[in-house]
Parts: C-alpha cells; sequence; structure tokens
C-alpha cells in the first residue's frame, strides 16, 4: 500500500511541476513538440543525412571546436562537446561517419544560447564525428577522428 502512495506523491509532484513550468512560459508546447528531421536521422548514408539537414554545401570551419578522447575504450558511451564562436547559431548536429545512421544527435538552440552542447554517442567503429553548425543562413563544418576499441553499435 505504500508503494501506491510513494507513486500516486510522485506523479502528482511531477504533474505539478510540469502545470508551473508551462503557467510561467518556461516550457511551451509549441518548443516540445517541434518538428525534427526525419530524413535525417532515418538517412542510411552521410550524404543522404547531411541532405536531410540541408547542409550539402556545409564549409569547413576553424571556428567549431570539437572535443573528444583521440581513442573511446567503449564505442557505446563516446563523450563528446562542441563549441563555436560563430554569432547566431541555430543548430548544432553530430554525424559519424561509419554508423549505421549516421546522424546521431541535433540540437536546435535560441538566441538566446550559446554555440555549445555536450553529449555522448555510440561509434560502432573507428570514425570521423562530424558538426554541422547552421548560423545565420549559413552552414558550417569540422571534423575528428575518433578510434574505437570496442563497438558500440552492435559490436
Amino acid at each position: 500500500m505504500s508503494m501506491k502512495r510513494r507513486t500516486f506523491l510522485k506523479n502528482t509532484f511531477a504533474t505539478g511541476v510540469l502545470g508551473v513550468a508551462v503557467g510561467t512560459g518556461l516550457l511551451k508546447p509549441s518548443n516540445v513538440l517541434a518538428a525534427w528531421p526525419e530524413n535525417a536521422f532515418s538517412a542510411k548514408s552521410l550524404d543522404d543525412a547531411l541532405s536531410g539537414l540541408n547542409a550539402g554545401d556545409a564549409s569547413d570551419s576553424a571556428k567549431i571546436n570539437i572535443k573528444a578522447p583521440d581513442i573511446a575504450e567503449n564505442g557505446a558511451v563516446v563523450p563528446i562537446t562542441i563549441s563555436t564562436d560563430i554569432a547566431g547559431v541555430e543548430k548544432i548536429s553530430v554525424l559519424v561517419e561509419k554508423n549505421p545512421q549516421p546522424l546521431a544527435a541535433s540540437f536546435d538552440l535560441t538566441s538566446k544560447c550559446d554555440g555549445f552542447i555536450s553529449t555522448r554517442i555510440k561509434m560502432g567503429e573507428t570514425s570521423n564525428v562530424i558538426a554541422v553548425v547552421q548560423a545565420g543562413g549559413k552552414t558550417y563544418k569540422a571534423q575528428k577522428t575518433v578510434k574505437v576499441t570496442i563497438g558500440g553499435c552492435g559490436g
């Protein structure tokens, strides 16, 4: 009986917090339910993923910094950080060239955000990690090779 009470209290608290967040404008349903690049996430090749992100013509940029290990001991959990000084960053996407589905993550940023993301990705094998930054109507990219000793995408 105490487990049901705990579950009830936990759910009530979570609903209350969600209600307060929506009521104060911190969480807008239109932002939560925003469209995501379905074609890019379902792409099987790097070129198709870039096309799905409208980034086929991305130019190389030295202003994008990719922080990732040179050698990842476990491809199932590879920590990466991408930062940039490019003004007006709207989107940062992370692609892994040799993964079965190259697009690992895509982040839509608001004008109040810095060009910075930090996450963990899966890598099936040694490959290039590519950061794509969309800012001011232009698309930029940078890449870094990460060696994987134990595969994470079914390896």
